[in-house]
């Protein structure tokens, strides 16, 4: 119990922290599924690529514990305007970004601890 206490809040942190590093650089590749939705939502191309820049940035924010906590923030506002998205448009699923905001909205109320060695 107490390596769940100790280690749990990382494992919250870095599997979203994986996805959003996958999917911003999807997006900077110019991946046309990752950018379908921008045009139908009629927004110009470079919102997509500007979304994979934001993506990239608070990935790599979340390990900085100065950053750590304006990242998570920055990527739950990406992650309303996603599940907004997949509800207004009704394309499946929005859980997947729902449970991502649910994340972050999670790293942003954890008090963070600098993980230290036991001393067992």
């Amino acid at each position: 119990m107490e390596a769940l206490k100790k280690y749990g809040p990382y494992v919250v942190l870095i599997l979203p922290a994986l996805v959003f590093v996958a999917a911003g650089i999807g997006k900077l590749m110019g991946a046309p599924e990752l950018h379908q939705s921008f045009a139908m939502m009629g927004l110009p191309g470079w919102f997509g690529y500007f979304i994979g820049a934001a993506e990239l940035a608070g990935a790599i924010g979340l390990f900085l514990p100065r950053t750590r906590k304006l990242a998570a923030a920055g990527l739950a506002v990406i992650m309303v305007g996603a599940v907004y998205f997949h509800v207004a448009y009704a394309v499946p699923s929005a859980i997947p970004s729902a449970v991502l905001l649910i994340l972050m909205l999670v790293v942003m109320w954890l008090k963070w601890q600098p993980l230290t060695p036991s001393s067992g």
